[in-house]
């Protein structure tokens, strides 16, 4: 369903690490964007393969991935229909959501958190409706994810990425295991409580081998922030000259940053970040931004 995209990677500006560098997966789709192209990926694919033709899936009002499946259903000739958790509410990312034709169902929290039943309820005579979970998550996604390593150098010590369900994390490591590498990949959950993560990648994997998770830089939770963090987002993205999200990318930043100052790494460390998309994420938080 997609053509292979192997997107740059870029050197960043720091003063303490000479071998900083950011995997530009944001520049792969501007809507279906970094580990969402890599997520629906097999996806689509597996859908294409049993002639479903309807996407069903499932997102909070600012999901970015939402988003990216309502796109890539466009670009298949799918349709598409999201499950949005809570009330109903109108905002940019929803109306882009709606202009490439997707249909949203708003439920409650509570009903939200059952997503089997309620594709069962809405879909289970539908044979044309095809699953996907929160934010892609599956073995299919985990698979696509994977490939980024492919696309690495292979002498790389240290690897982050941010994190909310621990797909694209599982997927960095299926790939760092399989091409035999000494790489040690860093977690950053989004949210608090993150020590899930590393049992979420267990279940994919049945390993958590050169894994470490940095739990402490959620700055209050899920689509929580600082002003701290906020500062250090504006100062990056003018600095860099590349736009991250305060949801996830800038508190993956915000980590690498504070751990070269408390001396975490070697002098000579090769460091790579990967930018995992997700810019919308900006605007559900545009008050925060003052000038």
């Amino acid at each position: 369903m997609f053509t292979d995209i192997y997107s740059p990677v870029e050197p960043l500006k720091h003063p303490h690490l000479s071998e900083l560098w950011i995997k530009r997966d944001d520049l792969i789709d501007p809507y279906i964007s970094g580990n969402k192209w890599r997520k629906l990926k097999y996806l689509l694919s597996k859908a294409h393969a049993a002639n479903q033709q309807h996407l069903v899936t499932f997102g909070g009002a600012y999901s970015n991935h939402l988003l990216a499946t309502a796109a890539a259903a466009s670009k298949a000739g799918l349709k598409a229909t999201a499950f949005v958790r809570g009330e109903p509410v109108k905002n940019e990312m929803l109306m882009l959501c709606q202009l490439f034709g997707m249909t949203l169902i708003f439920v409650d929290r509570e009903s939200y958190k059952h997503k089997t039943e309620l594709f069962q309820q809405y879909f289970g005579q539908d044979t044309d409706a095809f699953f996907i979970d929160e934010g892609g998550a599956s073995m299919e996604a985990v698979t696509g994810c994977a490939e980024i390593i492919n696309e690495l150098p292979k002498d790389i010590d240290h690897i982050f990425c941010a994190a909310g369900t621990g797909t694209t994390a599982a997927g960095l490591l299926h790939g760092i295991h399989q091409q035999g590498l000494k790489t040690t990949l860093h977690v950053v959950p989004a949210l608090k409580g993150g020590d899930f993560i590393a049992t979420e990648i267990f279940n994919y994997l049945g390993h958590t081998d050169q894994l470490i998770l940095h739990t402490d830089y959620h700055f209050g939770g899920y689509a929580k922030t600082k002003p701290e963090l906020i500062d250090f987002m504006k100062t990056f993205v003018r600095n860099q000259g590349i736009l991250i999200d305060p949801v996830y990318t800038a508190k993956m930043m915000y980590a690498i940053y504070d751990l070269a100052e408390k001396d975490y790494f070697k002098k000579d460390a090769k460091i790579i970040a990967l930018h995992t998309g997700g810019l919308m994420g900006i605007l559900g938080m545009k008050d925060k931004f003052v000038f």
